[in-house]
């Protein structure tokens, strides 16, 4: 399976998409923004929500440059055949290629 999708694709098929953010705490902290769309998920705590995500369905994932964090989640993941990718070069390259953000939920 490919490990990664071009955020152009990814514009094309957000609807179908289940899309997590798993920039590591410090970094979501660090940003007030997310792909619109999105739910952010702890890496730090992956085997806790991995359980919940849907075997047959898309799920892309992101984190700040597409980098360590991705590529760990990620292999985790296709480990138990979830059909994950993640986005090439993360948030900010969503960004470089003119993706919308949204201001990120406030915390209760």
């Amino acid at each position: 399976m490919e490990r990664t999708i071009k955020p152009e694709l990814l514009k094309t098929q957000l609807a179908n998409t289940l899309l997590l953010d798993v920039r590591r705490p410090s970094d979501y902290a660090a940003s007030g923004e997310i792909i619109p769309g999105s739910v952010w998920k702890n890496p730090e705590q992956l085997d806790t929500w991995l359980p919940e995500l849907p075997r047959d369905r898309a799920v892309v994932i992101y984190c700040a440059r597409g980098g360590s964090v991705s590529n760990s989640v990620l292999d985790r993941l296709q480990s138990v055949n979830v059909k994950a990718r993640f986005v090439e070069g993360g948030i900010e390259a969503w960004k470089a290629a003119g993706g919308n953000v949204t201001e990120k939920p406030k915390r209760a």
